[in-house]
């Protein structure tokens, strides 16, 4: 008997799509190629320690109750609760280049107030920015791409300022190389300037594991160690997918969270050869995760994420050298607001933009020893911004664009897929159906909001 809904990958986008099509009695079955769920977004343990995949903070934070939003949106579509996600809101966080710093927190006021005081002279020109990005339809899933560069060198004359603002919206969201399409921008600026930061107060483990509870109540069947070797096509419609066990699944619609390259790959038509052709991504990180045997606050760090840049401009591409160490983030996890009784072991993660293919071609024993040297490159140029804590440093780890691909399958490592999105998540075969990275919304809350999106356009019967 097929399925009704094959998903590729048990990614968040993948989870919400399968709660929402199990919620109207779909018969769903989620195919997770490794050992556990999460994609991007997941966890793992070593040497006695949890540690969260990709999770910095959960942008879009909203608190408890709110009704508007895209946070209150994906809790009503998945009927979840705000509890589920008991997010706690960031102490504050800032983007510092020579000479300027801009803090923010979850009050958009104070931001603005900031842009004001750091840049008198583009206050004007900032709010005739606000009002552009306000009266922008950015979640238009047919919207032409426009190059958010271009858009704001016409209306900011400091360039500094245009730095600072993609920035952070760059690192937490674009594909593109020192750009963002325009629609890509305004999300992220919303996301984070507007709304801010939260993070669900033990963590993605808790998280991941209500979106299962949730989908497994309503029915639905979840697979891991379940890849798929090939996507079955018949005529111009795919009919099921092959496992790399050689088990057949069939399936009535398919669709893939593995991003709009590597689905192509794995269809067995002839659809490899597209005109014009998918482009790869190329943005990816290496990130370094240190355990300290006290809490950052209590060496005088109390920021939540640091965007920084110590260059004259912000370039935003994948370097020459393994990594680029003049940017970076810089996120500590107990730097948000928690109840008293929180105990956790202090944990500081500092992100670098990294070139993918210096790290696939190491070998096994470079590899580790290339990991070593960046390791503390990337701490040394994080320094300046932070107390020095490395006298507190229990253990450390460290992912690159390797790690990444082995977890993901995303064609280089790159965190963000492919720079030309596909909004509306069709593909070239009338059933198969794409969600999360490459369909265009990033983030916790807009990768949810992904797979909710393409569930809703064209896999529920109207």
């Amino acid at each position: 008997m097929p399925y009704d809904t094959i998903i590729i990958g048990a990614g968040l986008s993948g989870l919400a799509a399968g709660i929402r099509l199990a919620h109207f009695d779909q018969s769903v079955c989620i195919l997770e190629r490794h050992y556990t769920i999460g994609g991007l977004n997941s966890f793992y343990r070593l040497r006695s320690r949890n540690h969260d995949v990709g999770l910095h903070a959960v942008t879009n934070y909203a608190s408890a109750g709110s009704k508007t939003g895209p946070l209150s949106k994906l809790l009503r579509q998945l009927r979840l609760s705000w509890d589920d996600f008991s997010l706690c809101p960031q102490i504050e966080s800032s983007v510092v280049f020579p000479g300027y710093r801009l803090r923010f927190n979850n009050q958009f006021d104070f931001f603005r107030q900031q842009v004001h005081n750091e840049f008198p002279a583009e206050k004007d020109r900032f709010e005739k920015l606000l009002t552009m990005i306000a009266g922008h339809n950015e979640l238009h899933l047919t919207s032409q791409t426009a190059s958010a560069r271009q858009i704001l060198a016409d209306v900011i004359a400091d360039p500094v300022l245009v730095d600072m603002l993609f920035c952070p919206l760059m690192f937490y969201g674009s594909p593109t190389k020192n750009d963002m399409d325009f629609s890509q921008f305004v999300i992220m600026f919303k996301a984070i300037f507007e709304q801010g930061f939260g993070r669900p107060m033990k963590g993605i483990r808790p998280l991941l594991k209500t979106l299962v509870n949730r989908y497994r109540k309503l029915g639905g069947e979840l697979k891991l160690r379940s890849g798929v070797q090939k996507i079955l096509t018949r005529g111009d419609r795919a009919c099921g997918v092959v496992l790399d066990n050689a088990e057949v699944l069939e399936a009535h619609n398919v669709l893939s969270s593995a991003g709009s390259l590597e689905t192509q790959r794995l269809c067995d038509d002839d659809s490899r050869a597209t005109d014009p052709p998918i482009t790869p991504g190329e943005i990816s990180f290496v990130e370094t995760i240190f355990s300290l045997d006290r809490l950052p606050a209590d060496l005088g760090h109390s920021q939540t994420v640091v965007f920084f840049n110590g260059a004259d401009r912000f370039d935003y591409r994948p370097p020459a050298a393994a990594c680029d160490t003049r940017s970076g983030i810089i996120c500590s996890p107990n730097n948000f607001v928690y109840p008293s009784d929180h105990v956790e072991e202090g944990r500081i993660r500092i992100t670098a933009l990294a070139n993918p293919r210096f790290w696939f071609e190491q070998s096994p024993s470079q590899y580790e020893s290339e990991k070593a040297h960046w390791r503390e490159q990337i701490l040394a140029a994080a320094l300046p911004h932070m107390p020095d804590f490395r006298p507190h440093i229990l253990d450390c780890d460290m992912f690159t664009p390797k790690t990444i691909t082995k977890f993901t399958g995303h064609v280089n490592g790159a965190v963000y897929g492919s720079p030309d999105k596909i909004r509306d998540g069709r593909t070239h075969l009338k059933n198969l159906f794409l969600c999360g990275t490459d369909q265009g919304f990033v983030g916790i809350v807009g990768t949810l909001l992904s797979g909710i999106t393409i569930a809703n356009l064209h896999l529920l019967k109207p």
